[in-house]
């Protein structure tokens, strides 16, 4: 079954190594079918062995790009990546009360070579501003624990947290295991109405930059076509882990996945 053309209006930080950032979340978006338009929030230095300098954008050309787009173009749903700093958190959460499309939240906190994405005066917005307002939050295990205070290393402890940060007003939480130590990857989905795993086993890789932001935008491409949630993460998740498994090996350090897959899986 196809799926229709949706809208997604990405709001996030750049990557100019492609791995991650709207960059990600532009080639996941395209590559499962949807519109992919975006509002960058920081332009960043970075590659594959990490970042090397950002540099946040004005709070009112931000909340002009988005306006641009949803004015003309509109959205059948939002991601949100990178904010970065509290005033940027207050000012997208002025903006997504402004539309009924629902929003993707992945709370990017910390880049996989280990640089800070996100103020710690901005966890509390995050947590106050953001977790409300998403239809889907997208957290992995550092970034739920900060988020919470909750130790995460295990299924029960992705559960506890999951469920405490759904108590926090999200409407769906899908608590990545990537960082929980063991042979087999456990993604639990968790909503009001129960919970789904997805599970598979460790890929041994350093090809893992931008898993997170694609992850979220496919997700979020899914949505906007209108599946469900369980069906939009469900088929994200399988998108991510072939892109994982094909990776190029592109650099000297963290390197992107195979964004582009399903294009020469077709040919």
């Amino acid at each position: 079954m196809t799926a229709p053309l949706g809208r997604v209006l990405i709001i996030a930080g750049s990557d100019s190594g492609g791995g991650a950032g709207v960059q990600a979340d532009i080639k996941a978006a395209t590559l499962l079918g949807g519109h992919a338009a975006t509002a960058i929030t920081a332009i960043t230095v970075q590659n594959t062995l990490g970042v090397h300098g950002v540099h946040p954008l004005p709070l009112d050309l931000i909340e002009a790009q988005a306006r641009a787009v949803l004015d003309d173009i509109g959205a059948d749903a939002i991601k949100t990546g990178m904010l970065g700093s509290a005033q940027t958190v207050e000012t997208v959460a002025a903006l997504l009360d402004t539309t009924s499309a629902p929003v993707v939240v992945d709370p990017v906190m910390i880049a996989k070579g280990g640089h800070p994405l996100l103020e710690d005066r901005a966890v509390a917005a995050v947590r106050d501003l953001m977790i409300p307002r998403a239809a889907l939050l997208t957290p992995n295990a550092p970034e739920a624990e900060t988020l919470t205070g909750l130790t995460v290393v295990d299924l029960d402890g992705q559960r506890r947290a999951g469920e405490a940060l759904l108590a926090l007003g999200a409407k769906a939480v899908l608590m990545k295991g990537g960082h929980v130590p063991g042979e087999t990857v456990i993604d639990l989905l968790l909503t009001a109405s129960g919970e789904t795993l997805l599970e598979g086993p460790r890929i041994e890789t350093r090809s893992t930059h931008g898993t997170g932001c694609t992850l979220a935008s496919a997700c979020a491409a899914g949505i906007a076509q209108g599946w469900s949630t369980e069906v939009a993460v469900a088929r994200a998740w399988a998108y991510v882990a072939e892109a994982i498994r094909r990776a190029p090996g592109l650099g000297g350090g963290h390197g992107p996945l195979d964004h582009a897959w399903p294009v020469r899986e077709a040919r």
